[in-house]
């Protein structure tokens, strides 16, 4: 067992971001199945833990079959909603001893909303302000790139229903990892919190660990180099200066594209699915489109003007784009005139942007 040791915890810290170029990549979106159930149906499907847990207690060494896809596994526990650096680091500390895999909990808004118009709320809060920074398909590309970080291994996802959880206890629920799931080592942040009202903290979980015969891996939070020092407790109480997904969700809001790919390590990817294309135009030199902010995936930055993007469409290589975006559209400008052909444009498409570091200009 590992209990922060001082060199884990300076690499752990030190971050070498990754802008890849968008031009090696073809865009191949794969929309991942919301099954319970935890045998994956192809590979970029996420396992899912159910709703209940088995109430016999076998043997640590002999996890549920049901459960064995992470079973023998290092997982890092977060939320991993942006993929940001700070959660590349738990994955790749999570792949120096053990198979890596993110655990993370899903359901939690249905669960802690209380009363049918509260859960109404919620759920309207969710559509029109919370789309997930990164598209659920587009989460497997996402991983596959951390994986020459990872020893050649692309970390995987395993999501458990937070209804399941959500009364246990810090050492109820780190026996149901060992027990249950097999789990042989955690990783977690600095400030990780965990069990009933968060009651349990990084010192019980290396305890727990202990307890339970699993290896406890705590690394040091992944600090944002370029936040200025006034604004460090800005956006939330629990934040402290630390690459997070509230982070990357403000820079998006205020349209800083090179400080999203700053704290992301690659540059924002946005995906539209697109049912029915709009002013799709074609002159001698240009083409122009537009879509709907209705067939988003994901969060755009702000309202604004962004030049040099890379737009990526099916098999085809990707271009150099201008993307305006207003209150109710996606407006898109190529200075080239056969990317998108009629038959596309009558024909459902997914498509993806990829922002550059310009700042956002203000339409």
């Amino acid at each position: 067992m590992v209990k922060l040791p001082s060199s884990a915890a300076a690499a752990a810290s030190s971050v070498a971001f990754n802008h890849n170029n968008f031009h090696n990549h073809r865009f191949h979106p794969r929309f991942v199945s919301s099954s319970p159930s935890l045998q994956s149906k192809s590979a970029g499907d996420i396992p899912f833990l159910p709703d209940s847990f088995s109430q016999q207690e076998d043997d640590h060494e002999k996890p549920s079959e049901v459960l064995s896809s992470v079973a023998g596994g290092i997982v890092a526990l977060g939320k991993f909603d942006a993929l940001h650096i700070g959660h590349r680091e738990l994955a790749i500390q999570a792949s120096k001893v053990g198979t890596p895999y993110l655990l993370s909990f899903v359901g939690m808004a249905e669960v802690l909303a209380f009363g049918y118009f509260h859960l109404v709320l919620m759920k309207l809060i969710m559509v029109f302000n919370r789309h997930p920074i990164v598209a659920r398909c587009d989460r497997e590309r996402v991983l596959s790139s951390w994986a020459p970080y990872c020893g050649n291994v692309a970390p995987k996802e395993f999501q458990v229903q937070f209804m399941s959880v959500r009364h246990l206890s810090p050492r109820e629920f780190f026996e149901k990892l060992a027990k249950e799931l097999g789990v042989c080592g955690v990783v977690a942040g600095e400030n990780y919190r965990f069990g009933y009202k968060a009651a349990g903290d990084a010192s019980e979980l290396v305890r727990l660990c202990d307890e339970f015969g699993m290896g406890a891996y705590i690394i040091n939070s992944v600090m944002d180099r370029h936040q200025d020092a006034r604004n460090m407790n800005r956006y939330d109480l629990k934040e402290r200066g630390q690459v997070s997904s509230t982070r990357v969700r403000h820079a998006l809001a205020e349209g800083d594209m090179k400080y999203v790919s700053e704290l992301l390590g690659r540059p924002h990817r946005l995906l539209l699915k697109i049912k029915d294309w709009e002013n799709f135009t074609s002159s001698s030199s240009k083409q122009r489109v537009s879509a709907p902010k209705s067939s988003l995936l994901n969060l755009p930055p702000k309202d604004g003007f962004y030049e040099n993007c890379a737009l990526l469409f099916g098999e085809r290589e990707p271009v150099t784009c201008r993307v305006s975006i207003d209150t109710t559209h996606i407006h898109l400008e190529m200075d080239r005139v056969d990317f998108i052909d009629d038959d596309y444009s009558q024909n459902p498409q997914v498509l993806g942007i990829e922002f550059g570091e310009l700042g956002v200009n203000c339409v």
